[in-house]
């Protein structure tokens, strides 16, 4: 990585660490990412572990969060649903980026033809619920992780490519664009070069709200069981499974239905924070760092 680039990177994070939603944004990610970690070596107490005779236990030195039904940790199930829960936002978000920018690439191309049909093709897909279309997989898959982010990754990208289309094809009229295409550029790499960079702000802030809704719809989807299968650690299979007796044991709703809460507003802020970070018109020290590359580059 160059210098100019590490410095640029510099600038995003300190401008986002500056702004209170950007601390609590970063410290709620990097507690997430590093219990996530952890998990995989170490959780306070074994996840097949049970003690029947302390089933749905209060909080106490043994069991931090207390216990469910099954005399199981909470604690321990919540650090291990944590990595479930990052994979399974981690692919979504590739998923439907992959899925969105090539939908984006289909609208913003030069043939008419194919730029409309997909505009047509995105509205009538675009009406389909993701509970449906998880639904439809759960029938020859069965309840898996899979069916989560294929649903959701095809619904978010569908999602991204309507947003983002406009300022796609603001980008593929432009004048730098028409420069590229005149010197043999391809459209592939009109894309990567020119379009994307254009519709980054945009992007980073549809792929930090996909990554917010993933985590809820994991949460409906493994309460509905078609979504994360029995005996595999994750937020919603904890909701899930102490539901049922809300009224009588709450704390062990309570703890998950708060980590899920706190992670999805953390994804939707962290949107709006980066791109601010990394849109130079409203981030003054970036603006004045991609001036100085300009001027040392005409030299």
């Amino acid at each position: 990585m160059s210098k100019r680039r590490t410095n640029k990177l510099g600038i995003i994070m300190q401008s986002i660490w500056q702004r209170g939603e950007g601390k609590f944004t970063l410290i709620v990610l990097a507690l997430w990412l590093a219990i996530a970690l952890i998990s995989l070596v170490w959780t306070p107490q074994s996840l097949w572990t049970t003690d029947g005779y302390h089933v749905w236990a209060k909080p106490s030195a043994s069991h931090w969060l207390g216990t469910d039904g099954t005399g199981a940790d909470v604690f321990s199930w919540l650090m291990a649903g944590s990595r479930t829960n990052l994979l399974i936002v981690l692919l979504t978000v590739v998923v439907s980026a992959l899925w969105g920018l090539l939908l984006v690439a289909a609208m913003a191309a030069r043939n008419s033809a194919l730029a409309s049909t997909s505009v047509v093709v995105i509205d009538a897909l675009i009406s389909i619920p993701t509970v449906l279309i998880a639904l439809i997989l759960a029938v020859p898959m069965g309840a898996s992780i899979t069916v989560i982010v294929i649903a959701c990754g095809f619904g978010y990208g569908l999602n991204l490519a309507r947003v983002a289309r406009p300022a796609a094809l603001l980008a593929a009229r432009s004048a730098y664009v028409e420069s590229a295409l005149a010197n043999g550029a391809s459209g592939w790499r009109v894309l990567v070069s020119h379009i994307i960079p254009n519709i980054f702000p945009v992007l980073a802030v549809q792929l930090s709200l996909s990554a917010g809704t993933a985590v809820l719809a994991e949460s409906g989807l493994t309460y509905l069981g078609i979504g994360v299968p029995s005996g595999v650690p994750s937020w919603g299979h904890s909701l899930a499974t102490s539901v049922k007796l809300i009224n009588v044991f709450p704390l062990t709703v309570l703890w998950p239905g708060l980590i899920v809460t706190v992670v999805v507003v953390a994804l939707n802020v962290f949107g709006d924070v980066l791109r601010d970070a990394i849109d130079p018109v409203a981030n003054p020290a970036l603006r004045q760092t991609v001036i100085v590359a300009e001027k040392e580059g005409e030299r």
